[in-house]
């Protein structure tokens, strides 16, 4: 008799649990600031690198750079960040965060960090130190291998 695959102690299957998990988490935390994932990212990135292009912003919160634009464009509705044509290139758009988005971002923080530790509360403090490592190290060796744009 054939059995199942089981999927269950699959690691793409439990990296997939743990994103819903994580989300369903983040999401509750921040149900006062409007705000999803990416999104806050792409906000505390900014402040960390004003003025840095669309596309590299991009590329550097892992989010498609087709679909950032809207992303985008709803933190600017919101406020929060401005977009402008590069001098040098006006099909190039940099964005700064604004001083309520920098405000914003700010508030976030203690929501962001609840977030954090409740993701991570079943395990001790040795395994949430270790799985982030490991996280860490996963990312880091695909990314090492994943072609440029």
């Amino acid at each position: 008799m054939t059995r199942a695959f089981d999927f269950r102690h699959a690691p793409g299957h439990l990296i997939r649990r743990a994103h819903q998990v994580a989300v369903a988490i983040f999401m509750e935390e921040m149900e006062d600031h409007d705000v999803t994932p990416v999104q806050f990212a792409i906000l505390n990135a900014l402040i960390d690198d004003p003025g840095e292009d669309q596309v590299t912003l991009a590329r550097r919160v892992a989010f498609d750079a087709a679909t950032s634009g809207s992303v985008i464009g709803r933190l600017e509705a919101k406020g929060w960040i401005r977009r402008e044509a590069d001098s040098n290139d006006k099909r190039r758009k940099l964005l700064w965060v604004t001083e309520e988005g920098a405000k914003a971002a700010q508030r976030m923080k203690r929501a962001v960090t609840k977030a954090q530790a409740r993701i991570l509360g079943p395990l001790d403090a040795a395994e949430r130190e270790q799985l982030v490592t490991l996280l860490d190290r996963l990312v880091a060796g695909h990314d090492a291998f994943s072609s440029p744009d």
